[in-house]
């Protein structure tokens, strides 16, 4: 069946469902990665966005469960421009398409997926509608007036878990964590304890951890909606706990430190963004997902690219912008893991 992607700035783009089929309105954002489809539909950053593959052909080993990042499909809606219907893994439960109908989610395949990518780049991340409407009747003011608002406490699980048996006990701030980060913490012999965003801290102090973990999550890190987080991470502060940011949880660290936040152009997303520690001028290629940036001059990190920062460090606290668990992406800075495990080791209550 026909369907089209309406931009908000007047251009429609014609294509046809492949997953479930309807109408629903989203930020439309590229990603890279040619890997990872799973772990990026899956992934809770992308809370209110249609998202793009730049790869062309995706779906083409299928359906792997194990290979989720939480229960549930973060993306609004899905787009490629070769979805592969007849997938070929040993460890393939099914395919793409049929997943994408079994949960609901709208995908579209079909359109010149290359023309798009470069749009989004020229001018910037944009709101869409995909619409069984043909052009002639095409209505742009719902895609001009959407905006993800409350992302955090959307995503966000309502209950406490523990995870993994060990010496390190670490509490992990959920505001739409991977799986893979308190995997990560896992195997390194810590007693993972995954919080609600809106735990106090007294409650997180209670359990005394040995460090706090603030995860990746979706939308705006300053939204008003995140003050009370930010305030919470301030009392972190003041524990003189040794604290890990990644992706969001690095920017609203940041902000509870007194610097700001900017909203990206297209932002990063994919497993290619080149990252350079300037302590050692060594360059990683790291995996991605934000679509805004902590203001900084320089930092411990920096995109090679674009010059942005992806990572401040405190002294006994840290954070980074990227995703060192790496699912899906390349492992090169998994080490920080193990850096945050000599900073837990080091600190001493009282």
């Amino acid at each position: 069946m026909k369907a089209y992607l309406i931009l908000e700035n007047g251009m429609v783009m014609e294509g046809e469902f492949f997953g479930a089929q309807g109408e629903i309105t989203g930020e439309v954002v590229f990603t890279t990665g040619m890997t990872g489809y799973l772990e990026t539909l899956t992934d809770q950053s992308y809370y209110g966005q249609i998202v793009l593959q730049t790869f062309p052909l995706i779906g083409n080993y299928g359906l792997i469960p194990s290979d989720f990042e939480s229960g549930t499909v973060g993306v609004k809606a899905y787009i490629v421009k070769h979805p592969c219907r007849a997938p070929s893994n040993f460890r393939s439960e099914g395919s793409l398409g049929s997943f994408l109908r079994e949960r609901g989610i709208i995908g579209l395949c079909g359109i010149d997926t290359r023309a798009l990518a470069r749009i989004i780049r020229q001018n910037g991340v944009m709101n869409g509608k995909i619409t069984l409407s043909p052009p002639g009747e095409a209505d742009f003011s719902e895609a001009k007036a959407y905006s993800i608002r409350n992302a955090v406490a959307a995503v966000s699980p309502r209950t406490l878990t523990k995870t993994g048996p060990g010496p390190r006990r670490v509490a992990l701030m959920d505001f739409g964590a991977k799986r893979g980060i308190a995997e990560a913490l896992a195997a390194r012999h810590c007693e993972v304890w995954s919080f609600p965003h809106d735990a106090s801290a007294g409650e997180v102090l209670q359990i005394e951890p040995s460090g706090i973990v603030l995860s990746n999550g979706p939308g705006n890190p300053a939204e008003p909606a995140n003050c009370g987080i930010i305030e919470t991470i301030r009392k972190f502060i003041e524990s003189g706990r040794p604290i890990f940011g990644i992706c969001l949880g690095h920017q609203l660290l940041a902000l509870a430190k007194g610097y700001s936040t900017r909203k990206l152009k297209f932002g990063h997303r994919g497993a290619n963004q080149p990252v350079k520690e300037t302590s050692t001028g060594r360059v990683y290629i790291t995996s991605q997902n934000h679509g805004y940036a902590v203001v900084a001059e320089t930092g411990a990190f920096v995109n090679v690219n674009d010059g942005t920062c992806e990572g401040l460090d405190y002294g006994h606290s840290f954070s980074v912008q990227f995703h060192p668990e790496a699912r899906g992406g390349p492992l090169d800075t998994a080490f920080l893991f193990d850096r945050f495990m000599e900073r837990m080791d080091a600190f001493a209550p009282g």
